[in-house]
């Protein structure tokens, strides 16, 4: 047990670093969580504030600093579609002013950066990624399985937001959140990853609240129906 909570603490500076902007990321994950929490519960409904969306992009393009320094494809593969799903997000939200050109673009072109770093060195990066005797194959694949549920519920957020031309947060995205974070956060403790374990547990209890919420706000609607 002393062993397992000794490999949750960095030794070296790069391993500092990582964790230093590992936990900025999930301190980003975990105030947007935090602050549409907040607001759901003053407004007694699920709500989809613009600062959601604007920490969400912050804390995912940290996450893909951490994720390659902990050389740890799971967390990678996690964030690159969901992404491009909070630039959407920022670009429809109502709430939400354009930003410039020059900024989309930089945030555009970062992930397919880093993609074409990954080609240019595909062999190392794959032994690296891939063969990390740290993770096991299995391991990846569980992790990857969470982090593909976790990444889904915003193709999920995407497509309903898409259909009803506004962005928001239904039912289905905050029960793929509650699933996703639960096996992140088996798989965190599994790695003696810190970050994931403690970033997520605080989301688990957000995601089963705001399931409790839309299931009273169904009740009430139901309710109104039948008066």
């Amino acid at each position: 047990m002393t062993d397992y909570f000794a490999d949750l603490l960095p030794s070296s500076a790069f391993e500092k670093a990582a964790l230093l902007i590992g936990a900025l990321a999930q301190l980003c994950f975990s105030a947007r969580i935090l602050i549409q929490w907040i607001m759901s519960e003053k407004a007694k409904r699920v709500v989809s504030p613009a600062i959601f969306w604007i920490l969400s992009i912050m804390g995912s393009y940290l996450f893909f600093i951490y994720g390659w320094m902990r050389e740890d494809f799971a967390i990678l593969f996690g964030q690159f579609i969901s992404y491009y799903i909070y630039l959407w997000n920022i670009k429809v939200h109502k709430d939400i002013k354009p930003w410039p050109f020059f900024v989309h673009l930089l945030l555009a072109a970062t992930p397919f950066i880093a993609l074409m770093a990954l080609l240019m060195n595909q062999v190392e990066v794959g032994d690296i990624l891939f063969k990390n005797d740290q993770v096991p194959l299995w391991l990846l694949f569980f992790g990857s399985f969470g982090q593909f549920i976790f990444t889904f519920r915003f193709v999920y957020q995407f497509i309903y937001s898409k259909r009803n031309k506004e962005s928001t947060l239904p039912l289905g995205f905050w029960l793929l959140s509650f699933i996703g974070s639960a096996i992140i956060i088996t798989y965190g403790a599994i790695r003696s990853d810190i970050i994931l374990m403690v970033g997520q547990s605080f989301g688990f209890i957000a995601y089963l609240r705001n399931i409790m919420l839309l299931s009273q706000q169904k009740r009430r609607d139901n309710l109104k129906h039948i008066q």
